[in-house]
């Protein structure tokens, strides 16, 4: 009764932002024919470790506990989460149309399926870690895609790898130009 409260706000309005990629348009989202295999590869691409989800996941968590002291800075990174949230859909239409499963499950080629989870995050205290691991993620991506892309005999699939890959090397750039303004 009568007791002040002290309530905190958080004052960044993300109204407004926008995926962060390059501006280049996608291939259309087409393949040869079904391929359980190549989906599978997918799925790993769209959430298995080094993943979409993955990204999309640690992205958000870190915008959220940097909007309160650092909006540009997570409207940024808000910014490279719906980037990545556009390759997770677009990895999900080529999943279905080669005939695997939108399941939040990866099929590793050489070990057993597993869900997805939160313990593949990389969850560092401070922004400078954080965005430290965010380049790592995207490195590993990369890397990922470029295997993915080696393995795949499909031009169409192949295609919209390689625009994915633009936006990472992009997100690097980025996250290393933020960096640089926290020194």
């Amino acid at each position: 009764m009568g007791e002040k409260r002290n309530d905190l706000i958080n004052t960044c309005e993300f109204f407004g932002v926008s995926p962060i990629m390059m501006d280049l348009p996608y291939p259309p989202i087409q393949v040869k024919e079904r391929n359980q295999a190549y989906a599978n590869l997918l799925s790993m691409d769209y959430c298995g470790s080094v993943s979409e989800m993955s990204a999309i996941t640690q992205y958000i968590n870190n915008e959220n506990r940097m909007s309160s002291e650092r909006c540009p800075l997570a409207k940024t990174i808000l910014g490279i989460a719906m980037a990545e949230m556009i390759h997770l859909q677009k990895l999900g239409e080529l999943i279905f149309l080669l005939g695997g499963n939108i399941d939040f499950i990866a099929r590793p080629r050489n070990g057993a399926p597993k869900m997805w989870t939160p313990e593949y995050l990389t969850i560092p205290g401070n922004i400078g870690k954080m965005l430290m691991a965010d380049i790592e993620a995207e490195k590993a991506a990369i890397n990922q895609y470029r295997m993915h892309i080696k393995m795949i005999n499909d031009g169409g699939i192949n295609a919209v790898l390689a625009r994915i890959i633009k936006d990472e090397e992009y997100h690097i750039m980025m996250l290393q130009t933020l960096m640089k303004e926290l020194s």
